[in-house]
Order: structure tokens, then C-alpha cells, then sequence
């Protein structure tokens, strides 16, 4: 028996034995890109949702602190019915299995993405940041996510060397236009997998542990260029107007469209390189090939905003001549 099932063993014997709960079944309901996985279990009233975060592994009582911190923030996040710090164990709401990519498609993505887009600006106007004891996204941290980029992609997953000069000019830019940005409180993965579709419609957010407070156009970029889904640039540039023009009028930012729109195109820029790496890290690492699927995509969205700035040009002919074609050969 492995590990696991000896997890799952003391997680039913916890909400059978300690809570009482009256669990008529226990099946996966997902798993993610960490070490957590997820249960549905059915009691006789409700379904309810299990999280197994090994303590060795995962900070279960800072997932309990960002929930606290976002639900008094006015967004929508499960609600916490018990907790087991020791062990890894929360019991959580349950919203159900629609996520934001299962159901979006041409006919209702205005509709949703504006409900996707409200809860953002609900999340970015509501949280207070001098009370929040989030973590600064700050250089030292912009600067680690870049290198798993370099590290487990260019290095590990393709065997080349990126010249240093390209990739400190690269970094360089990156993190300069994050960190000349207003900041706001950041999900940090705050896309369509993470986002759940109830049965109004309305947006459930999920994964949130990860918060920081950071660039403002960090959970934008992550939700109109999804790793996971995309959309046509003038579909993509209308939503980023229209939001543009609700957080001048809420006050968050002042600079103009231009200035914006370079904004988000270079976080973007830094969260699609982390992207890569990461994914190229849990098919080296953990043995998770299913998001290898995800880096084409992805690396075209580097692509395509390496070639818009003239200071990346370099940038976009090292991946032109050299990484497209090894990713090619490697497939």
C-alpha cells in the first residue's frame, strides 16, 4: 500500500471517527501542480470537498490565512467547516466540478470573463494591503521564477545555454516593469482551471495560497492569456481596455492605455516563461507529462510579445533559431 492510501485511510478516519461526519462515499475530485489532492465526499445532506496537503509539503495554515484574508475581501473563495493542522486536513465548500475552462466557449466567453473580470476588480479595490501579511512579489522573487525558466526548460528539458547577455537584458526589462507597477493583493494563478462556474454563473476561486501583493497587471495576464485557453488578440485587447477603464475609475492606476497594455504584456511575458519552466519541471521532476501539451501555446504568447518590443529582439531570434526548432526535435 502505498503512502497515499495510508493518507486517505487517516483522512476517513478523521471525518468518520473525530467529526462524526457520516461520509456515504469519498471519491477524487482533482489534483493540482502540488503536492495536494482533493476529495468529494457525500454526506447524506451535502457534498463536501476534502483537501490532503501533506505537512512536509504544504503550508495548510497559510491556505487557511488567505482564505480568511479574501472572503473579508469580498471574493468568493469555499468556505473552511474544519481543519486539521497536524495532519494536512480541511474540509472545504464544495463548488462543484465546472471550472471556468470547461465551460467557456465563443456564444457566453463575454459573459463570463466579465463575471471572471468583476471578481478580479472585486479582489483588486476591496483587499486591504496593510493588513493583509501577504508576501511582497518582490525582485528576489521575480528573479527565482524567471530561472526556472532557464533552468529545467532551456537547460534541463532542451540541453542548450541561453547567452548571458540575452537573459540578464531579458530578466532585466521583466522585472523593472513589474516592479515600477501599482500593486495590488495577487492570486498569483488566477486563470481558468482555478476558476469555478456556479450555478448562477458566477465565479468560485479556487488555489489561492499563493498570494501576493504584487503587480497589478500580474491576475490579468494570467486570465486573458491562460496557459490553458486562448482567445483572439482584438478579443484579448477589448477586455483589457474595458478593465483598463474600471481600475482608472476606481483610483488603482493612472498611467495611460499604452503605458498599460506594456504592462501586461511583459508580465505576461515573465508569468509564460515561469509557465514553461514549471511545466517542464513537473514532467522532469514529478513525472507529470500531461502539461508538456501546455508549452506550445504558452511559448507562443512569449513569442508573439518578444517580437512586438525592439529591446527583445535578441530575445526572439534565440528562440527562433535555437528553441523552437530543439522543442520541435524533443517532441
Amino acid at each position: 500500500m502505498i503512502p497515499d492510501d495510508f493518507r486517505k485511510i487517516s483522512l476517513l478516519a478523521w471525518l468518520e471517527n473525530d467529526l462524526l461526519l457520516p461520509v456515504k462515499s469519498c471519491e477524487p475530485a482533482s489534483s493540482d501542480a502540488s503536492f495536494r489532492r482533493y476529495f468529494r465526499i457525500t454526506l447524506p445532506d451535502q457534498p463536501l470537498i476534502v483537501m490532503d496537503a501533506p505537512p512536509d509539503k504544504e503550508n495548510t495554515a497559510q491556505f487557511i490565512k488567505v482564505a480568511e484574508f479574501l472572503r473579508f475581501s469580498k471574493v468568493n473563495v469555499p468556505r473552511i467547516y474544519h481543519q486539521n493542522l497536524l495532519d494536512g486536513f480541511l474540509v472545504l465548500e464544495d463548488f462543484g466540478s465546472v471550472s471556468f475552462l470547461d465551460k467557456v466557449n465563443s456564444d457566453n466567453a463575454n459573459a463570463l470573463y466579465g463575471n471572471a473580470l468583476d471578481s478580479l476588480l472585486t479582489l483588486q479595490t476591496h483587499a486591504d494591503l496593510n493588513n493583509c501579511a501577504l508576501p511582497r512579489y518582490d525582485e528576489a522573487l521575480l528573479q527565482r521564477e524567471l530561472g526556472i525558466f532557464e533552468d529545467w526548460f532551456i537547460k534541463q528539458a532542451l540541453g542548450l545555454e541561453i547567452p548571458t547577455a540575452i537573459w540578464d537584458k531579458v530578466c532585466n526589462i521583466l522585472i523593472n516593469s513589474a516592479l515600477e507597477q501599482p500593486v495590488t493583493c495577487v492570486h498569483r494563478d488566477y486563470h481558468s482551471r482555478n476558476l469555478m462556474v456556479l450555478k448562477d454563473d458566477s465565479i468560485g476561486i479556487i488555489d489561492f495560497q499563493d498570494a501576493v501583493i504584487g503587480p497589478v497587471t500580474y491576475d490579468l495576464a494570467s486570465l486573458l492569456r491562460d496557459c490553458y485557453i486562448d482567445w483572439p488578440k482584438d478579443q484579448v485587447g477589448l477586455w483589457l481596455s474595458q478593465y483598463y477603464q474600471k481600475l482608472k475609475q476606481a483610483d488603482i492606476i493612472a498611467c495611460d492605455l499604452p503605458q498599460f497594455t506594456r504592462w501586461f504584456d511583459l508580465m505576461g511575458m515573465q508569468r509564460h516563461l515561469k509557465a514553461i519552466g514549471i511545466f517542464s519541471r513537473l514532467n522532469l521532476r514529478d513525472g507529470k507529462s500531461g502539461y508538456l501539451k501546455d508549452i506550445p501555446r504558452t511559448l507562443n504568447y512569449v513569442m508573439a510579445q518578444a517580437q512586438v518590443y525592439p529591446e527583445l529582439a535578441d530575445f526572439h531570434d534565440f528562440l527562433q533559431q535555437h528553441v523552437l526548432l530543439t522543442s520541435s526535435e524533443t517532441q
